[in-house]
């Protein structure tokens, strides 16, 4: 078997493996009992994009948008999870500071 066709093979076997994800932010509430508050809380979720079986024309190609299409999201959606969260602590802490005080 050549090179080319162990390329190809390579690349078909990780196209079968590898999905494409496209990531985003989700937001829960959950109710924290110390403070009787309800907040808010981001996780990043994940949907596969599509998911590769057979390849027959652009393996190569195909598997870099994927790739750039996922990371792309991932570090997007994942910023605004981690701002968000941070965001959110800081309103948990007021309606703390604020239910405290009433108390």
């Amino acid at each position: 078997m050549n090179d080319n066709a162990r390329m190809r093979r390579l690349f078909v076997v990780a196209a079968m493996l590898v999905q494409g994800c496209v990531f985003y932010p989700h937001t829960t509430h959950v109710y924290d009992e110390q403070c009787k508050v309800r907040a808010r809380h981001m996780t990043l979720k994940g949907e596969p994009l599509l998911q590769i079986t057979s390849c027959s024309n652009n393996c190569e190609a195909v598997l870099v948008v994927l790739g750039a299409v996922s990371a792309a999201s991932a570090v997007v959606s994942g910023s605004i999870v981690v701002a968000g969260n941070v965001v959110y602590w800081f309103e948990k802490q007021g309606h703390c500071l604020a239910a405290r005080s009433k108390s």
